[in-house]
């Protein structure tokens, strides 16, 4: 079976998903094996339609897309999709970049772009290494902020003066769940 996968970042963006779905069909897809959904990037975890079509893959099916953009953030990112979509026996075909990873060269292309991502994300993170160094050299560099242990001891005071324990949250920016496991470290700790 071959199945298609549209996304657009926006609802509005009506001719981008109706431009996919064209070249979709035109690459052996039908309206019943396309799955589209509109949003954005950034939310990448909330696409419900990508997770069915997923799901469904079996032995010896495809599943293109018309570009690395609609389906990944990023090349480490489209190789995890990879390695899934493989687990299941199927394939991937990417059409602007005819990559089609059930023919050998195909596979080659492929493995090609991940060792590129994955040569510039450890470049990236040395890059990162050294720049974190001469910050803290620097006396530049403040580290992560805190976590909602850090600020056990303000959690204990406004407990102290009556506050709830959604109102000690929602006054020190953490989680109430936070709150509540601080409170009961502290009682185990009594």
């Amino acid at each position: 079976m071959i199945y298609g996968y549209a996304r657009t970042s926006t609802v509005t963006q009506i001719a981008g998903l109706d431009d996919q779905v064209a070249k979709l069909k035109a690459a052996g897809c039908t309206d019943q094996t396309i799955f589209r959904e509109q949003v954005s990037s950034v939310k990448m975890e909330e696409r419900t339609e990508f997770a069915k079509v997923l799901k469904k893959l079996k032995q010896g099916d495809v599943l293109v897309f018309t570009s690395l953009s609609r389906v990944a953030r990023s090349m480490v990112h489209m190789m995890e999709i990879e390695a899934a979509v493989a687990a299941a026996g199927a394939s991937i075909r990417i059409l602007d970049m005819n990559v089609d990873t059930s023919t050998p060269q195909g596979r080659l292309t492929f493995n090609l772009f991940g060792s590129i991502a994955q040569f510039e994300r450890e470049n990236m993170l040395e890059r990162q290494k050294v720049g974190i160094a001469a910050a803290k050299e620097a006396g530049k560099y403040k580290g992560r902020a805190p976590t909602a242990k850090a600020k056990a001891d303000k959690v204990l005071a406004l407990e102290a003066k009556g506050l709830t324990k959604e109102e000690i949250a929602k006054a020190l920016d953490i989680g109430v769940a936070s709150v509540y496991r601080i409170l009961r470290d502290a009682k185990q700790a009594a």
